[in-house]
Parts: C-alpha cells; structure tokens; sequence
C-alpha cells in the first residue's frame, strides 16, 4: 500500500503576516489584470500595496518569488480536489485514471494560469529545487501500479516534464492561439502517454 499523498501543511503565520500576503497577492492580481504580467516588479508591488520594500522581499524574495506565490494560492482549489474530491480526480479510481483525470485538470489550470506560471518558471533557478507536487502526486499512482522493470522515481519525473515544463506554457502565447483547442489536444496527448506507459499490452 502507498504513502498516502500529502501536500504540505502552511506553517503558521501570525495574523499581521497573513494580512500583508494577503494584501501582496491580491495587488499584484491588479496589478496584472491592469498592464500585464511583464510590468510586475518588486519595487512597483511594494509602492502600489503601501509596504516596504523590505516586507515584499522577505515575502518574495524574487519576482519570480512573486509569481510563484500567485499560482501556488490559485492551486489550492486543484489540491483539495486531489486530496478529497470525488473520482477518478480525487481517490476512489484505479491509479491509471487518477494519472489522467490530473494530467487533464493540471493542464486545464495551466492553460487558464498561463502567464503566472511562465514567469514563475522563467525565473525559477533549476539547481536546489524541490521535486513539484505533480511529481509526488504522480511518483505515488505509479508506485500503485505494477510496472515492472520500470525506475518510478525517473518515471515520475519525466511525466512531470509533460506537465510542468516551459515549453508546454508557450504554446498557450501568441493572440492567434486557440487555447480550447490546444488544451483539448495536450489532454488527449496525456492520455495517450499515460495508456501506452501504464496500460500494460493485450
């Protein structure tokens, strides 16, 4: 039997602290809604919420600080429907489903959170990252399954890659892209991965 999946319990903040994160996210939202991702800097979200620059710092620590902190609120919904939510995103459905019921719901959060999550990526160093959670989530189906011969730490992370990676969020870009479209063609393309790696062969 797996580990059961867990995604973190936020550490406690004192209720000042909560106030200010909560103040810094919903202006730099404005901020975003009103000139575009490109024009959100530390210095401006500092000015526009009336705190320092000190405070947004320690919050942040980079712009990409920033964005990450935006897409990790807005996944909130997406974490609790994992954890508790009903089949085959939620638990009761066979490992399998559950891979693909949240490949399609990863890439539907992406596709309508594009521009946070491509400038939290850009931004983000790659060394002394922590696996993300869709690697975990995904590493703890694939242990439920029997596949054998098969590296499930390896596994897990290059199916993250179809998930999580850049490139993936700038095929959204552009004015002249579909993005119903395109969702609806990277869901059927995560299916079809999740089948033919996990499925084993009649």
């Amino acid at each position: 039997m797996s580990t059961p999946l867990t995604w973190g319990t936020p550490h406690p903040e004192r209720a000042d602290a909560a106030r200010n994160r909560q103040l810094l996210l919903t202006t730099a939202r404005e901020l975003i809604a009103a000139d575009g991702p490109d024009c959100l800097t530390m210095d401006r979200l500092a000015e526009r919420s009336g705190l320092g620059k000190g405070t947004v710092f320690r919050r942040f620590g980079t712009r990409a600080g920033i964005f990450q902190a935006l897409l990790d609120d807005n996944e909130r919904a997406l974490q609790q429907e994992i954890l508790s939510g009903s089949p085959p995103l939620g638990p009761g459905a066979s490992p399998v489903d559950r891979l693909i019921a949240y490949g399609s719901a990863r890439i539907r959060f992406l596709a309508e959170n594009h521009e946070v999550a491509r400038s939290a990526v850009e931004g983000r160093p790659t060394s002394g990252r922590r696996p993300p959670l869709s690697q975990i989530h995904i590493r703890v189906l694939l242990r439920e399954l029997d596949l054998p011969g098969a590296d499930v730490d390896l596994l897990a992370g290059q199916l993250t890659s179809a998930l999580e990676g850049p490139l993936l969020l700038r095929l959204f870009d552009g004015p002249e892209v579909d993005g119903s479209a395109l969702t609806d063609r990277f869901e059927a393309g995560w299916r079809y991965l999740v089948e033919r790696v996990c499925v084993p062969a009649v």
